[in-house]
């Protein structure tokens, strides 16, 4: 897949995520076969302010494959300078946010609230590709609700602005994240632009990303939730998409070992406190599935120091013998 010059591999693409792709997590991913992997959102406004807190959400690429950063507002100008600012964490490529669905972003006209008027996705996506060489991608959603359904549309204007790729969330603003999605949505998006798009929803297993991308004739997928806890998602979809058996799945002392791992490099990353607090949302998905998940999951949420992720891996192997 060529995103405009930026060569992109097989497999499965990870998600951004807010509080959740953080260079640890896109690391994991990459080195479990995604494609390529983007950073939370980055408020435009507050990057062109200086603000330290936002910038440090751009710390650390994430592995070796390509890398993008991910911006939100609805000011074109400010967008296309954030992504110059941007260019200092060295990106292969910029990503504009048309699809969050939270009401502090869509409050303010960014997000999928941009959905609401495909102009003026085109006037940001072309201030941005006006700023910056690298290539510009869009991740959208379906629309903003059912009598506002306008990925098409944005989809087109965000290719005449000059977008390399489009990723479209299969739902639109109203679902948030409630099932189904729409596979639909996707096949009229690919059927109406000549743009890689990339399908994204509900991708929970490799079946599930051979479905969407028959369904659909997207050019990849994209993996965000069903990757939490389980980056082996990512090798799976490579040997599904290369037509050969699935790997073994690992065993649950490598699984919390890699839980473990996980949270030691976010530490590193950004200091124990503030890597503890994340580490409380991030735990509780390798727990999924696990006997006594209840107790596992309340002790995930009161994570303090590295030693407690150290503990609950002890726990989980002590309720769980054999696994």
């Amino acid at each position: 897949m060529d995103f405009k010059g930026l060569q992109i591999g097989p497999g499965a693409a990870f998600a951004p995520m807010a509080g959740l792709s953080d260079a640890a997590a896109r690391s994991l991913m990459a080195a479990h076969g995604a494609a390529y992997t983007t950073s939370e959102m980055v408020s435009a406004k507050a990057l062109c302010y200086r603000d330290q807190k936002t910038a440090a959400l751009l710390r650390g690429r994430g592995g070796e494959k390509p890398f993008g950063i991910q911006l939100f507002g609805n000011e074109p100008q400010t967008m296309a300078e954030a992504a110059r600012l941007a260019l200092a964490w060295q990106p292969d490529f910029i990503d504009l946010n048309m699809g969050c669905p939270a009401p502090k972003i869509t409050a303010t006209g960014a997000g999928s609230a941009l959905m609401r008027d495909p102009a003026l996705c085109g006037k940001i996506v072309a201030a941005v590709t006006a700023a910056t060489a690298l290539p510009v991608t869009v991740k959208m959603r379906k629309g903003w609700d059912d009598s506002l359904v306008t990925c098409v549309e944005v989809a087109r204007a965000a290719e005449a602005a000059g977008a390399a790729a489009v990723a479209v969330h299969a739902r639109t603003r109203a679902q948030m994240y409630a099932p189904p999605i729409d596979p639909d949505c996707i096949a009229a998006v690919k059927r109406a632009v000549g743009i890689p798009v990339i399908g994204n929803g509900d991708i929970l297993t490799a079946a599930d990303a051979l479905a969407l991308q028959r369904e659909t004739g997207c050019d990849a997928v994209m993996v965000g939730r069903g990757a939490l806890g389980n980056p082996w998602l990512f090798d799976e979809i490579l040997a599904a998409l290369a037509g050969k058996a699935l790997p073994p799945r690992p065993a649950l002392r490598e699984r919390l070992r890699t839980m473990c791992a996980q949270i030691y490099a976010m530490c590193e990353e950004k200091g124990e406190e503030a890597a503890m607090r994340q580490a409380r949302t991030q735990a509780p998905y390798y727990m999924k599935g696990l006997r006594g998940a209840a107790e596992l999951r309340h002790t995930a949420c009161a994570l303090t120091v590295y030693r407690d992720a150290e503990e609950l891996a002890a726990l989980a192997l002590s309720l769980n013998p054999g696994q």
